[in-house]
């Protein structure tokens, strides 16, 4: 079964960077979607960004310019840079990953651990 490790989190003052990473192992296959939610204390876990190995990205409004998602072409990896970072970003990012589904239903899921972001003002 595939398995998602996230790493790169901290803490970090407003408008500095982080890079996260994460590496999913478990499948000699590239998994169709990868990316990032994130979760706030007290609020619903939500998309960050993603991005499918055919290239498509999707950000979240709020990050928009500021974050950028890419994927490693010798592994199935992903990174997300974080940039003019904000209190607002801080959350647990979870790494994310979906296979491509069919017409017989959608594709497998996978959720790492999470790794905490902590921006301070």
């Amino acid at each position: 079964q595939v398995q998602l490790v996230e790493s790169g989190g901290g803490l970090v003052q407003a408008g500095g960077s982080l890079r996260l990473s994460c590496v999913a192992s478990g499948t000699d296959y590239s998994v169709w979607q990868m990316g990032w939610y994130r979760q706030a204390p007290g609020m619903p876990r939500e998309l960050v960004a993603t991005v499918t190995t055919g290239g498509r990205t999707d950000f979240a409004d709020s990050v928009k310019g500021r974050f950028t998602v890419s994927r490693g072409s010798a592994r199935n990896t992903v990174f997300l840079q974080m940039n003019d970072l904000k209190p607002v970003d801080t959350a647990i990012y979870y790494c994310y990953g979906q296979e491509l589904g069919t017409e017989r239903g959608r594709g497998a899921e996978y959720w790492g651990q999470g790794t905490q972001v902590t921006v301070s003002s």
